[in-house]
């Protein structure tokens, strides 16, 4: 089965940190990086799109960050 997870962080290094975490557990970009202006923080804020394939049947349960 295809797991897709959308990553967002403040664009700070934890927003790459939290990626590269992700590319090392297997998981792959899918498409290209956003970057928007969050109002109600007043903070630029980061995000990307990972794609993974796994074993199994999906269920609503699972904890994406695990996998």
């Amino acid at each position: 089965m295809k797991l897709y997870r959308f990553l967002s962080e403040d664009d700070t290094s934890a927003f790459c940190h939290k990626v590269s975490a992700a590319l090392n557990k297997g998981w792959s970009l899918h498409g290209g990086p956003t970057y928007a202006f969050d109002e109600a923080n007043g903070v630029m804020r980061c995000g990307q799109a990972v794609v993974k394939e796994v074993e199994g049947t999906y269920s609503p349960d699972m904890k994406l960050g695990e996998q």
